[in-house]
């Protein structure tokens, strides 16, 4: 029979294990991002430890595709969440706690060939194009495009659907494909393997054709930028405004310092992201356009880019033009 000295000290044991448990849950900040190009300022925060004298540490959690992203929201531990701006406009108008933080992704969207004179998405008519996400932000962009030009995405294109844009550049560089459609990183990545040995052996030449953030600017007579991601929070911390607006903070200084280091920030994201290649990664920082606004300065951009998704496909947003209550202020 045990002692009651042994019940008590068992007692305070789980007590302050039970304890120490929630300061650590409590502690954590989880940050779930893609491994595009919104993620990558992430990785800094964390190795500065960017939240110490808040008490938070960021963890971060990958998302692989959109099904994960959506199920990861529901995810009661996700505090913050790098995503497409359609998505979180979508999960707002389907009731979901959300609130967009920024748009920091303006221009990674762009086609990767085989063929130097295709020069613009009407180029492209009937040839067969590898497309990642479907359904999601590449091909939304792609769709608007081909429509603007006079074309049926549906009818004059053979769309090859792939899992991710690593899925494309992999079925380019090993001549399954021609033409893709593809996201920074994973351009500048696909440029890169086609040089080097020994995937040289068997890799075809490729070529930048179209940038869609050019031809959305010249097609729908507006800047040659789209609000295409950024991150949003889950309603859960809503209270905690010290925390949301040090996060936006932090991220913002931390994209500047990717964009001006591209090699340090290339190899700091690779130890994290390891499908990437650290010289491909150094390239593309050059080649996107990428800017943390927050979501409040961005709504004219977003209004603009949801009002024509809307009339092309409601379902895109959740069926409405969000109400201001998407942006956080």
């Amino acid at each position: 029979m045990l002692s009651l000295r042994k019940i008590y000290v068992a007692i305070i044991i789980t007590i302050t294990f039970s304890y120490s448990s929630e300061l650590d849950k409590d502690n954590k900040i989880i940050v779930a991002g893609p491994f595009a190009s919104v993620s990558h300022p992430i990785m800094h925060m964390i190795k500065n430890n960017v939240l110490k004298d808040l008490g938070k540490k960021i963890e971060f959690r990958l998302w692989k595709n959109p099904d994960e992203l959506r199920a990861l929201v529901l995810n009661s531990e996700v505090k913050f969440i790098a995503m497409p701006t359609n998505v979180a406009a979508n999960l707002y108008n389907k009731k979901i706690d959300i609130k967009l933080l920024n748009v920091s992704v303006w221009g990674i969207l762009g086609m990767l060939s085989r063929d130097p004179s295709l020069k613009t998405i009407a180029d492209f008519k009937d040839k067969e194009i590898a497309m990642p996400f479907r359904s999601d932000m590449p091909e939304i962009v792609f769709n608007e495009l081909a429509k603007k030009s006079g074309l049926n995405p549906k009818k004059d294109f053979k769309l090859k659907y792939v899992s991710s844009p690593i899925d494309a550049m992999q079925m380019l560089v090993l001549r399954q494909v021609d033409h893709a459609l593809l996201a920074e990183p994973a351009i500048s990545i696909a440029l890169r393997k086609t040089k080097s040995f020994p995937a040289s052996v068997i890799a075809p030449t490729l070529y930048r054709s179209s940038d869609l953030q050019e031809e959305w600017g010249k097609l729908f007579k507006t800047s040659a930028k789209i609000p295409q991601a950024g991150i949003a929070y889950i309603g859960k911390i809503k209270g905690n405004k010290i925390l949301i607006e040090r996060f936006l903070q932090e991220y913002t200084k931390s994209l500047e310092w990717y964009k001006s280091n591209p090699k340090e920030a290339a190899s700091l994201v690779v130890k994290t992201l390891p499908m990437l290649e650290a010289n491909g990664l150094e390239d593309s920082i050059k080649n996107v356009k990428l800017e943390s606004l927050s979501a409040k300065k961005s709504k004219t951009d977003l209004e603009f880019f949801f009002n024509i998704l809307k009339k092309s496909n409601p379902k895109l947003i959740g069926g409405n033009l969000p109400e201001k209550g998407l942006y956080y202020e």
